[in-house]
């Protein structure tokens, strides 16, 4: 009888073991919804490649001089981790994942693996859990609340797309080349017509419903404290900014502008010209402009901390300045320390 006895126990002990060992399986395959108010990422890093994404404290980049591995470090530039091994861009961050496009052909981080030419991934913050979401080619892609919003394109034209986070809907929403970069915490976005005008429209992802916002000719629009920054597309791509309250509109350079970013209080952009090209910075209203580095840059990407870029089509070396303060343009050194560390 006690053997009969020690047997069940020992069988109820293993089922229970079971069935617990399934339940934190289903836990770990389990896609937490993101927050409602969640945005990916800045307009101005998501029009500038994505390619560094600050989130809670940490900041998330892809590193040149390995690659374009997803990397992780404090805004100071310490504590940098390797986490995907996989060349990528577009980084979002939102709730417990990062979301990214892949350009590499695998990837590697702890026991998740992913191997794939190119694609629209998603991880956990650590860069485990790698799941492809979608094997498209994707130029830009916005993380609002629990959905991404993405432009991809085949033989047949453009494509943009809404997908849930865990993949279980996706919907198209148009064959047009939309950007939703300037996306806002309340699911509002600003975006530029690019068919028949180029107008400024206001997209509700509530209700999956558009209005145009102003007939203006912009392209790129930044928001920021009630005014919408952009390209003017009739007047050369020179910056401007526009009074959503006032309907004011305030040209803020005549210079030719390639890029932008908002950062820190300032505006940097990168003035196009074939005697003087230069980066830049002006205060948010257009006065105090500053030379930030002469010559053609690219990738105008800001933290909390410094505003980061490289030279054009020049992978590296990647430079950075404070984000405010004065100007003091050196050298990325701890993401190539990084690189070396890991090759080893």
């Amino acid at each position: 009888m006690k053997k009969n006895i020690k047997g069940i126990m020992t069988g109820i002990i293993l089922l229970l073991v079971f069935v617990l060992l399934i339940v934190v399986y289903v836990l770990q395959k389990r896609v937490v919804p993101v927050p409602d108010s969640t945005v990916g990422n800045t307009a101005g890093n998501a029009n500038n490649g994505g390619m560094f994404c600050e989130y809670n404290d940490v900041v998330y980049f892809s590193n040149p001089y390995d690659g374009g591995a997803l990397y992780s470090m404090s805004p100071d530039e310490s504590n940098i981790k390797k986490l995907i091994s996989a060349s990528v861009s577009n980084i979002n961050a939102g709730g417990k994942y990062l979301f990214y496009y892949q350009n590499g052909n695998s990837a590697s981080a702890g026991l998740g693996y992913l191997r794939s030419s190119h694609g629209l991934c998603r991880a956990t913050l650590n860069g485990r859990n790698i799941t492809n979401l979608s094997k498209e080619l994707v130029f830009n892609v916005q993380l609002i609340g629990n959905y991404l919003y993405y432009l991809t394109s085949t033989g047949e034209g453009p494509w943009f797309y809404k997908m849930r986070t865990d993949k279980q809907e996706k919907e198209l929403l148009a064959n047009t080349g939309w950007n939703f970069a300037c996306a806002l915490p309340d699911g509002s976005v600003y975006y530029n017509g690019t068919e028949t005008n180029h107008y400024l429209y206001l997209y509700n992802t509530a209700s999956d419903t558009t209005s145009v916002a102003w007939e203006g000719n912009l392209w790129y629009p930044v928001y920021d404290n009630g005014y919408i920054y952009y390209l003017d597309v009739a007047e050369n791509y020179r910056l401007c900014r526009y009074s959503l309250s006032g309907d004011v509109i305030e040209v803020l350079t005549h210079d030719r502008v390639d890029c932008f970013n908002l950062a820190g209080g300032y505006i940097y952009y990168q003035k196009n010209s074939t005697d003087d090209p230069a980066l830049k910075r002006m205060a948010l209203d257009g006065s105090n402009v500053e030379i930030v580095a002469s010559g053609n840059y690219t990738h105008i990407n800001a933290t909390s901390r410094y505003v980061y870029f490289t030279a054009f089509e020049v992978e590296t070396p990647v430079y950075r300045t404070p984000v405010s303060g004065p100007i003091s343009v050196t050298t990325f050194d701890a993401a190539q320390e990084a690189a070396l560390k890991y090759a080893k």
